[in-house]
């Protein structure tokens, strides 16, 4: 009779921690697919590993002029500095969907998720 319970109780803990226990994840976005196929490599996190103070971190977007959509859009379009331009990779509907990205990333502080 313990055994039957036992596996009873096991089935029942499964079977809630299956239900109930684990979050479903979320797919990431076409602007986050777009970032971590092309951007990632140096700007992770919101970072920048090639110029450390230029982050894609909102109070370096709005020192720098690159906080608005527009402002990203023809960065990552035409590049500057140290940033190749990417308008022969991606697509302008690409470039786009990756501007929105950084700039919504920027605004909840880069947070995982």
């Amino acid at each position: 009779m313990k055994r039957i319970f036992s596996i009873l109780a096991i089935a029942l803990t499964m079977f809630v921690s299956l239900t109930f226990g684990q979050p479903a994840f979320a797919e990431a976005s076409p602007g986050a697919k777009v970032f971590n196929n092309n951007c990632a490599s140096c700007h992770a996190g919101g970072k920048n590993s090639v110029v450390a103070a230029k982050t894609l971190k909102a109070d370096a977007l709005a020192k720098y002029g690159k906080n608005t959509v527009e402002a990203i859009t023809l960065q990552v379009t035409k590049g500057k500095g140290a940033m190749p331009a990417f308008s022969k990779k991606l697509s302008p509907d690409q470039i786009n969907l990756v501007a929105n990205y950084v700039l919504e990333q920027a605004q909840n502080g880069w947070a995982k998720g």
